[in-house]
């Protein structure tokens, strides 16, 4: 954050035209969806058997509709 290089620049502009790329998009909520919030997650400690690494992951529901 001190001293941004050209490649950081470069990552900047690339993330700013990939969100004006974006503007149109969202999530569609039907008048039958409920407004509730569900989070799903998922880990496994370690089950690599070349580098003993663990993995995770999550998916959260507004309604039917996943947002993350």
């Amino acid at each position: 954050m001190h001293a941004p290089s050209d490649s950081h620049w470069a990552a900047v502009k690339h993330i700013l035209r990939y969100l004006k790329g974006t503007t149109s998009y969202g999530f569609h909520i039907t008048r039958d969806s409920s407004f509730v919030l569900h989070g799903f997650t998922d880990t496994d400690w370690a089950s690599s058997i070349d580098d003993r690494k663990s993995t995770g992951g999550y998916l959260d529901f507004f309604g039917q509709t996943s947002i993350s």
